[in-house]
């Protein structure tokens, strides 16, 4: 008889088909979100204006699925946070913070995710405000969207059935040397599990001597998820925190009896409404409360802050992040839209000849599958080929 666990862990995986179709529907949930987030993002508009909008779509669209199922879990996997020029992540500000106004040619890293049922799908995807085919990126903005863009690319060949987590990292490495770039240090991927977006196995770039030991190695398994994000920096690629308030936090396992009314309020809140999902402050019925609320939560572990990163004033970061899950044929990306590198004129190339071959690969589930209905073709004609030559020869 099948063990218990590794039933009800087999029922929570994306061997199941209706967990795919989870996982497929925040994605695009999260993919529809993000185009209209980028159609959005003009000169004029301010960085808050943008979060918000990014949330209320994820709320109201995740709302009209599975409306009958009044116990399942769904809504935001990651509030919409939007970073500008040299801030490297997770900036999404309060009403009553300073905020920024975007400007033409800013470099703007859009983040946000999605959950259905706990089976959260996340993007992270980077934009030049009013760059085009005809207003083309060059420079130092052009150098580290390449290498992030090629990062991405790399890693969605890498992350499979087999892979190993270093085998990613040292790649990532290799196409920032290339482009005189940097990948921002210990930024971490994740594994997805129902309920969890940062499970027990991770990808880490551009590691301290510490942090790779604590990175264990691992090698990615069938039914897995992913959510891989490659963050490029122009500058040395150590983020640091600066003035900016940190406005996201998940809740952790840890426990302890909260002594001050206002967090314990906050702490209830928390949990109805987010359950192990990051959330913003933003988000509560008083922001003023969940400002002072977090405090005594943060100082008791309760939860996890994403703190609000910086690189070098005049620097410029440039992030990519998609869910992938590792099926049986295959990875399947679900997040993510196009992007057109030909507006990119980087003044350098990649050398590395492994990284050239890795590229040249595709990296689609669908050319895969007519290769290889290529290949047993062949084969099958070439069997027919060898009996009709043996029985040519029998006849004669």
């Amino acid at each position: 008889m099948a063990d218990k666990a590794s039933v009800e862990n087999e029922e929570t995986t994306i061997a199941k088909d209706i967990v795919v179709t989870k996982y497929k529907m925040a994605a695009e949930i999260v993919n529809d979100a993000l185009k209209l987030l980028i159609e959005a993002c003009q000169p004029g508009v301010k960085v808050l204006d943008l979060c918000e909008l990014g949330d209320k779509i994820l709320n109201e669209e995740t709302l009209k699925v599975f409306k009958k199922d009044k116990e399942m879990r769904k809504g935001i996997a990651f509030p919409t946070c939007v970073s500008v020029n040299n801030c490297i992540c997770h900036l999404s500000p309060l009403k009553s913070e300073p905020d920024i106004t975007i400007k033409s040619d800013d470099m703007v890293k859009i983040e946000l995710g999605a959950h259905i049922d706990g089976y959260a799908a996340v993007v992270a995807q980077t934009i030049i405000v009013g760059s085009s085919k005809d207003g083309k990126v060059k420079g130092r903005q052009a150098d580290v969207m390449m290498a992030a863009i090629t990062g991405m690319e790399v890693a969605l060949r890498l992350v499979k059935p087999g892979g190993e987590n270093y085998q990613v990292t040292e790649a990532i490495q290799k196409i920032a040397e290339s482009y005189k770039c940097k990948p921002v240090e210990g930024m971490i991927s994740h594994q997805h599990q129902r309920h969890v977006i940062d499970g027990p196995k991770a990808i880490i770039q551009n590691p301290t001597d510490a942090q790779r030991k604590e990175c264990e190695k691992c090698e990615f398994d069938v039914h897995e998820v992913y959510a891989v994000d490659v963050l490029m920096s122009s500058g040395e690629g150590k983020g640091r925190e600066m003035d900016a308030r940190t406005t996201v936090y998940k809740k952790k396992e840890t426990v302890y009896n909260l002594k001050i009314k206002t967090s314990r309020q906050f702490f209830s809140e928390m949990e109805k409404k987010f359950g192990s999902m990051p959330f913003t402050l933003r988000a509560f019925e008083d922001e003023k409360k969940a400002r002072l609320g977090v405090v005594e939560c943060v100082k008791h572990d309760l939860v996890e802050p994403y703190h609000v990163l910086y690189e070098k004033e005049g620097e410029f970061v440039a992030q990519f992040k998609f869910t992938v899950l590792l099926m049986a044929n295959g990875p399947m990306k679900i997040t993510g839209l196009p992007i057109d590198e030909t507006i990119y004129e980087s003044q350098y190339n990649i050398e590395d000849e492994a990284i050239k071959a890795l590229l040249a690969s595709s990296a689609s589930r669908k050319a895969a599958k007519k290769k290889k209905k290529k290949a047993e073709k062949a084969a099958i004609e070439a069997s027919i080929n060898g009996i009709e030559e043996e029985t040519a020869t029998v006849e004669q």
